[in-house]
């Protein structure tokens, strides 16, 4: 067991703390990844017939003003669909809940005025306006834009319980929500950047 530098303030204790924790994760997200990846792939599942589930969102413009709430159909696609359109980094981030190695992502030093959309669908998620370094490694907010635009669940992976956040419109999973964050919410919104698209302001 790590322990603290009794020279280190609290705060950097604190940043120690959530640097390790944050790595553990990813090195078990990887091998979880690694794993998937060399397994028979799994038959591509078609996208239902059904009539479209509807869900209400709210949307904002490219400079982050709110346009109101609507109400569009809930995006269900094929996992082949879904391969086709992204990534392999967002797939097994956004599709298959994986994780990406902490300090590597695109966005977690970004410090540009934008939002954030999903990778998936182009739901407006956050903005740098919530945006703060949290020393994980991970892009981290102290609230999404709206709440209508992501959805919350519990998460027992790795026999941890998180509370695991992904996009309501696409369910593309995003990332994790912890209460150690800064005021006013006191929460840390901690993003993928794999899960994420980054907008400026035309």
């Amino acid at each position: 067991m790590l322990k603290p530098d009794p020279g280190k303030s609290g705060l950097s204790r604190l940043v120690d703390r959530r640097v390790f924790i944050g790595t553990f994760a990813s090195v078990l997200a990887g091998i979880v990844f690694w794993h998937h990846e060399r397994s028979e792939p799994e038959k591509a599942q078609a996208a239902p017939t059904e009539q479209a589930k509807m869900v209400r969102i709210a949307e904002f413009s490219n400079h982050g003003a709110a346009e109101g709430i609507v109400v569009v159909p809930k995006i269900v696609k094929s996992e082949e669909e879904w391969r086709k359109q992204l990534s392999r980094a967002a797939f097994a981030v956004t599709r298959k809940a994986g994780t990406e190695i902490a300090f590597t992502g695109a966005y977690w030093n970004l410090h540009e005025k934008g939002l954030f959309r999903c990778i998936c669908c182009d739901t407006a998620l956050f903005s740098s306006e919530t945006k703060y370094e949290s020393g994980t490694g991970w892009p981290s907010f102290w609230a999404p834009l709206a709440k209508e635009n992501i959805q919350e669940l519990a998460d027992h992976l790795f026999g941890m319980t998180r509370t695991a956040v992904s996009c309501r419109r696409c369910d593309a999973h995003l990332g994790h929500v912890f209460d150690d964050g800064p005021r006013p919410t006191g929460l840390r919104y901690c993003m993928n950047s794999v899960a994420l698209r980054f907008i400026k302001p035309a």
